[in-house]
């Protein structure tokens, strides 16, 4: 574990960053090494009813979270999601990992109805004052997206983790799923990306990214509410497998091919120049090694493609279909020989 930081003043600053190896969705488990994990688990008890509720979603296309059909009107939405600190703010830390567990909610069109905090500490190494700010933001959050925060659970470890179980409802009948994608659907993103490379830099540097932390806590209650009403059948969320990972796993999952306009995918401020000065984090250029295989790149540059597969935190909604304010990026095309192509 590093000691706190020196500031430029010559005082002491908490670098909550550097009690971590890793920083937020970064830090995640490679995708591909994931995968292998899972293969060797039993096969999913997918559309088995009975009185435990029928299994609408589960570990087949590796969506954003479990779904089970209570009633022929009402599904429970369950995920879970906690990560190392992505910013040395504990408050902000709080807020950004309590939006990003909410959103996988969001993303399966649901609405997120009570969560439960998960958190390890390092008990020895850091006060609990920094603890109880962190639980603040978390509630924060909560409160904004009109969830109850009721409890949940804590340990002691070598490195801090925080975040969020989160529990919610939607329509079975209007969920937004990884694998209903299908050929002529146009691809909409709902926020900016490149908090990766942000995140990185301000670990690195302690140089503070307030448009950053403002995309990581905003939460995608209204984009997941526009894309419903919209029709949209198709959505993820962006995390830590970057645009290109996820992008990768919503053309599989539906069997399809997405055409990706480079050209078209807004950044946050600052990112561009972060990747251009070496600031890329290390889940970031595993995303790319991963998605490699089944990408046709065309001219984009080493640069253009670490910031497509920046590993993101609390990153926004990829739609297959139109909502107001979120740009066209794309669209669905009939399966080919790779999942994207880069246009």
């Amino acid at each position: 574990m590093n000691a706190p930081a020196i500031s430029p003043d010559g005082g002491t600053t908490l670098r909550l960053t550097h009690y971590a190896q890793g920083g937020g969705c970064a830090c995640k488990i490679p995708a591909g090494e994931l995968e292998e994990v899972l293969a060797r688990l039993p096969a999913p008890g997918g559309g088995h009813g009975g009185e435990h509720g029928e299994l609408l979603v589960g570990l087949d296309t590796g969506d954003d979270a479990a779904v089970v059909r209570i009633s022929a009107g009402q599904a429970i939405v369950s995920t879970a999601d906690f990560f190392t600190p992505v910013v040395d703010d504990p408050f902000d830390w709080g807020r950004v990992a309590a939006a990003n567990a909410l959103s996988d909610v969001y993303a399966m069109g649901g609405k997120p109805l009570v969560a439960l905090n998960l958190l390890c500490w390092p008990r020895e190494g850091l006060p609990y004052d920094v603890t109880a700010e962190v639980l603040r933001g978390g509630a924060v959050v909560a409160a904004e997206a009109g969830c109850h925060l009721a409890g949940g659970h804590s340990v002691h470890g070598p490195e801090p983790l925080y975040g969020m179980a989160v529990t919610g409802t939607a329509d079975p009948e209007r969920l937004m799923r990884n694998d209903a994608g299908r050929p002529g659907l146009p691809l909409s993103l709902t926020k900016p990306i490149g908090s990766g490379v942000l995140n990185n830099r301000h670990k690195t540097t302690g140089e503070v990214f307030p448009q950053a932390v403002e995309v990581m806590t905003a939460l995608n209650a209204g984009a997941a509410e526009l894309a419903v009403r919209a029709g949209v059948r198709c959505a993820t969320d962006v995390t830590g497998f970057g645009l290109l990972g996820h992008l990768h796993k919503l053309a599989r999952a539906s069997g399809v091919t997405a055409e990706l306009d480079a050209s078209a995918v807004p950044f946050i401020e600052g990112a561009r120049e972060s990747v251009r000065d070496g600031h890329v984090p290390g889940g970031s250029r595993r995303n790319l090694s991963w998605v490699a295989p089944h990408l046709d790149a065309g001219g984009a540059d080493e640069q253009v493609l670490l910031l497509l597969a920046d590993a993101q935190t609390s990153g926004g909604l990829l739609l297959a279909g139109e909502i107001p304010g979120a740009p066209v990026i794309g669209r669905l095309v009939p399966r080919g020989e790779h999942t994207i192509v880069i246009r």
